[in-house]
């Protein structure tokens, strides 16, 4: 499994904008074949980060999902959103369980 977190500082001035390009981003990469989960949500002590957290069974998935036209659009559209460059980290994971609380 793939897990990518990433972290992205929006312009305030464009935060509106981005957010309504998640909204999409994140509804259409949830309904990609071997995407496991797809989220984003803001961060709560400052709104104008958003972060995602995705999972991919496998590496094809993953690449699928950076060639998918919702991902382009999303992608291209970046420049003119961002106050600062993001934050993107991969972890390749062999397992993973849920943990009881």
């Amino acid at each position: 499994m793939i897990v990518i977190h990433a972290s992205f500082p929006i312009d305030p001035d464009h935060r509106e904008e981005a957010l309504e390009l998640i909204d999409d981003l994140v509804a259409e990469s949830q309904q990609e074949a071997g995407v496991i989960d797809y989220r984003a949500a803001t961060d709560v002590s400052d709104p104008t980060v958003v972060r995602f957290f995705e999972q991919y069974e496998d590496e094809a998935a993953f690449g699928a999902h950076a060639q998918a036209d919702h991902f382009q659009e999303f992608a291209a559209a970046l420049p003119d959103l961002l106050a600062g460059e993001p934050d993107v980290t991969r972890f390749d994971v062999e397992s993973a369980e849920d943990v009881e609380l």
